[in-house]
């Protein structure tokens, strides 16, 4: 059957119903009379004509009561066939029925043992015509093939519909996984976004905070001078905050206009905060810059931001080397700070679980680049990331450990 009569067919369940309880029983008698007439010896009528009546009667049930439904239909057919008529797939109409009907609705193996019944029934009808025909192919082997054609087309339609009730649960489950991972995602995007504005701008407020008590005795003008921008960490961290949560509204709610994505535009502002935290950053650019895309220019501005900060809170000495290197292809971000004269190289220890270079790390990895952190052989420490700016392969730094910074 077409898709389209298929779907005909299924809006339609009331119409094909009353048809098939029409059409049925008026085919079945058709066969009877017609199959009377070619008899040899014509079988009594109005029996013959009665059961298969009453056959196609017992199919209103098929649905709810399929075994006891195929046990009647068969008990007629047979008798139809003692009487003397011989069992054409006409004649067999509400029997095929019954057993298509078991075939679909029951267990697999009751389907196919009520099916060998169903055959074993005709075979033996059959047999009991004998004497009338010759012929054993139209007497045990036809009515025996129609039945077991049945069960083979029932049990085909109950294994595609078994097929299409596991695709469509494999789809939902495939949905709902899927809603999860983007929940996952959606989470650890957002967390790392309040770790990296939390961690940066309450960081250069405590350093802050910190070099004016300690200016407050020996030169109180300086350490004025450092609380007078503290509001401006502190209003840059409100700033970034809002708009970071502002993704956890829903669309419907009311809200400010979000400030855009920070990108390496802002980079001087990020060295002037530094700056105002007693923290020296210097910036090279090699090569001609490229415009990035905004996923790409958040990502290593992010980077760029969490490196100074790292070195705000662990570094030995007070300033810090930023190199951008763009190619045709990538763009290499280096933060680096060295350790004092005369002091050894810190020795790596233990940050206590914290996610600063984890949150890098998967940056990094997000955007289809590499990320190296680590100390140097020659004192101090590392941050180095090679980001994509084609896509293409590019030569990138070796990932190694992540390790604390100093």
């Amino acid at each position: 059957m077409s898709t389209h009569w298929q779907r005909r067919t299924a809006n339609r369940p009331t119409a094909v119903a009353v048809a098939a309880s029409v059409l049925l029983p008026a085919a079945t008698v058709a066969s009877a009379l017609l199959t009377r007439g070619l008899m040899p010896v014509a079988p009594a009528l109005w029996p013959g004509v009665a059961l298969a009546v009453a056959a196609c009667a017992a199919l209103l049930q098929r649905r709810e009561h399929p075994l006891p439904v195929l046990a009647v239909t068969l008990v007629c057919v047979m008798a139809q066939g003692v009487l003397g008529y011989l069992l054409t797939p006409g004649m067999m109409l509400p029997l095929l029925a019954a057993q298509y009907a078991v075939s679909v609705r029951a267990a697999r193996r009751t389907s196919w043992n009520a099916a060998a019944a169903a055959t074993a029934g005709m075979i033996a009808a059959g047999l009991s015509l004998g004497s009338s025909h010759d012929s054993v192919v139209l007497v045990v082997v036809n009515p025996a093939a129609w039945v077991l054609l049945s069960a083979a087309l029932g049990a085909y339609v109950r294994v595609r519909r078994e097929y299409a009730v596991a695709r469509a649960e494999h789809a939902a489950r495939e949905r709902e996984e899927e809603a999860r991972h983007r929940v996952v995602q959606e989470r650890m995007r957002i967390a790392r976004e309040l770790h990296d504005v939390v961690a940066h701008h309450l960081t250069l407020a405590d350093a802050q905070a910190g070099a004016a008590a300690h200016l407050s005795r020996t030169d109180p003008e300086k350490a004025f001078e450092i609380v007078a921008r503290l509001p401006e960490s502190t209003a840059a961290a409100l700033r970034e905050l809002k708009a970071t949560v502002g993704l956890l509204r829903h669309d419907s709610d009311p809200g400010d206009e979000l400030a855009p994505a920070p990108g390496l535009e802002q980079v001087p502002d990020l060295v002037a905060a530094c700056a105002a935290a007693g923290l020296e950053v210097t910036v090279t650019t090699d090569g001609r810059p490229h415009p990035l895309t905004p996923v790409l220019d958040l990502t290593a501005y992010r980077i760029l931001q969490e490196a100074l900060t790292n070195v705000s809170k662990h570094a030995a000495t007070r300033t810090a080397h930023v190199r951008l290197a763009y190619t045709r292809r990538c763009l290499t971000l280096t933060v680096t700070n060295d350790t004092p004269p005369g002091r050894p190289a810190a020795r790596r220890r233990s940050t206590g679980g914290g996610f600063g270079l984890l949150g890098m790390r998967e940056r990094a990895t997000a955007a289809g680049g590499t990320f190296h952190a680590g100390h140097r052989p020659q004192g101090g420490f590392e941050v180095a990331c090679t980001l994509p700016l084609t896509g293409g392969d590019d030569p990138a730094l070796p990932g190694t450990d992540e390790s604390p910074a100093p």
